[in-house]
């Protein structure tokens, strides 16, 4: 089932072209914490992640990010990367889900939204 997924749909870890380029032309730089593989083109520029799992961007932690984007040119298993003070932990994009962010107000919270206040005055035309 697996390998029909990966032949069919690109949001499953990666496709087959993806595989094949990987194999021919990729160099293995290392994995993060969330099982995701990532690679540089032999002699070349390129670099790319083979996800585990879903194809998420949001699943690239902060220190991976910034070799992906080219900030920086030593990947973190190459040095001694900790995460900054200000960085929050990782977490997945959670939208669609029942975590995620609905502020107070919102329709989809299970508090009542707010009356309002009685201050407001309907604009109408003068005519």
């Amino acid at each position: 089932m697996k390998t029909l997924l990966q032949f069919f749909t690109w949001w499953n870890s990666a496709t087959w072209g993806t595989r094949f380029f990987t194999w021919r032309k990729g160099e293995f730089v290392g994995n993060d914490e969330f099982g995701n593989a990532y690679y540089r083109e032999r002699g070349g520029n390129r670099r790319w992640v083979i996800y585990n799992g879903l194809a998420e961007a949001s699943m690239i932690p902060p220190g991976w990010h910034g070799w992906m984007h080219h900030r920086t040119d030593t990947p973190p298993t190459e040095t001694d990367y900790k995460a900054r003070v200000w960085q929050a932990p990782h977490h997945g994009n959670r939208t669609g889900t029942h975590e995620a962010y609905r502020p107070k107000g919102s329709i989809l919270t299970a508090e009542s939204r707010p009356k309002v206040s009685g201050d407001y005055q309907a604009w109408t035309p003068e005519g």
